[in-house]
């Protein structure tokens, strides 16, 4: 019996993770802020076109790097073919530690915060704990369907993902067909243009999710690329009509200081119950993106123990369920600790996201590094506009990193220590077990 992936995701399978990740619950938090710092009703469709393509550039430089090398691990893979395996290194540790549990923790609180506002047995005395029980449940229950299979895994994010969707088209339809809502457009303070980009950007996050499960799609040569694109274009038109949808139903203004922007564009067809409705599709919402996260991260840790001897338990296989079970294991039970230590979505985006952008920024990067390094390497897709797609992404990475650093520094300033830390600890960590060990072993080989 084969002791490692298998090609079992098919193009339906890889768009649904995509899409899945991509649209969380940040259009429902996130687009009162845009809208704040685009001015004007087309300022609002603009920035949220631009950010969509902004976001399809990045996604053909990873498409032609999954396509040369159709293997588990995503970034980790090309970063260690173009930097040496320290680079690899580096991005697993950071991912296995806090990335990726941080973002998993996160979107889990999302569910957790909008679940209890439908129902919270234990009232306003036991409100943080019961944030905490449905956040880490959320987390054990979907690791513990993926650790059963991946037919498991991929059936609950196609439903997820489904369900998400048509709720958002139904949003979208009911805010079009109703009549003008009455809510008064409150007095808002505009925001820079700079920031409104990063929320942006931040929404659209989680397009390259779906090449660290490359070693399990059916036919990588096109569905790979097909997925990449199909998944952040498909997100692109959905959030061009749900933004549409609420500037017709509400108006810049009402957009821009909406407190609660889908419940208030279906207010007046559903004056009863549309909270309740849009709880209800925030939850599905964040249910997709952490099983879709959960899925994408283990495939990461994976890669990672099966080339790395002090990460080797990560790297096995499960024989009869076919799936990384020592690695999204351990990724749940991380995750699951941070739960009691981030206190919101918000702690989490300022605890990772210079170090996400930083290796957004070498993976896209290492695109140019391999045309030179493993130029005889096929590549059964090539970048679309190269370089110019690439260095543009790349130059959108830079600034993302400045900005996330000069608005941690002024907001949160130890994250950026404990993340520099984390940084340093995987260094020292690489430095003690392979090249010291690497020594060693040449050593003992001369004697």
């Amino acid at each position: 019996m084969q002791l490692g992936p298998k090609r079992e995701l098919t193009l339906f399978d890889s768009t649904c993770i995509i899409v899945g990740i991509i649209i969380g619950a940040g259009i429902y938090e996130m687009a009162p802020a845009i809208a704040k710092g685009a001015y004007c009703w087309w300022g609002v469709m603009a920035i949220w076109a631009v950010g969509g393509l902004l976001s399809l550039f990045g996604a053909l430089g990873y498409a032609e790097l999954a396509t040369m090398y159709p293997r588990e691990g995503g970034d980790y893979v090309y970063l260690s073919r173009a930097y040496g395996r320290w680079a690899g290194y580096l991005f697993g540790w950071s991912q296995l530690t806090i990335i990726r549990p941080g973002d998993i923790a996160g979107m889990a609180f999302v569910f957790a915060t909008y679940t209890r506002a439908m129902w919270n047995p234990l009232g306003s005395l036991g409100s943080a704990y019961s944030q905490r029980i449905y956040a880490g449940s959320a987390i054990v229950i979907l690791t513990a369907i993926n650790i059963l299979g991946v037919k498991e895994g991929k059936w609950t994010q196609n439903l997820l993902t489904s369900v998400k969707v048509l709720g958002l088209l139904a949003i979208v339809a009911v805010a079009v067909i109703a009549p003008r809502s009455s809510v008064a457009a409150e007095e808002f303070e505009p925001l820079p243009l700079s920031l409104a980009m990063i929320f942006v950007l931040f929404v659209y996050g989680g397009w390259n999710e779906m090449v660290y499960v490359a070693a399990e799609v059916k036919n990588p040569r096109h569905n790979i690329v097909r997925a990449l694109v199909l998944g952040t274009c498909a997100v692109m038109v959905i959030y061009l009509l749900v933004n549409g949808a609420f500037l017709y139903t509400l108006g810049y203004n009402g957009l821009s200081s909406s407190g609660a922007v889908a419940a208030d564009s279906i207010v007046t067809v559903f004056p009863e119950i549309g909270g309740r409705l849009i709880s209800a599709l925030v939850c599905i919402s964040a249910l997709g993106a952490v099983n879709g996260l959960i899925f994408t991260g283990a495939r990461i840790s994976y890669a990672i123990g099966a080339e790395h001897r002090v990460f080797g338990v990560l790297g096995k296989w499960h024989r009869r369920r076919g799936t990384p079970a020592w690695a999204l294991l351990v990724q749940g039970v991380i995750a699951v600790g941070l739960i009691a230590f981030l206190g919101s979505l918000m702690d989490t985006i300022l605890y990772t996201a210079a170090a996400v952008y930083l290796f957004y920024l070498a993976t896209s990067l290492a695109v140019i590094v391999l045309r030179f390094k493993d130029s005889s390497v096929e590549r059964p897709y090539r970048v679309t506009g190269y370089p110019v797609t690439t260095l543009i992404f790349c130059a959108v990475c830079a600034f993302l990193i400045h900005s996330s650093i000069s608005y941690a520094y002024e907001n949160k300033p130890e994250s950026i220590f404990v993340l520099l830390g984390i940084l340093l600890a995987g260094v020292f960590l690489y430095w003690l077990t392979e090249v010291r060990g690497s020594v060693r072993n040449k050593g003992n080989d001369n004697v």
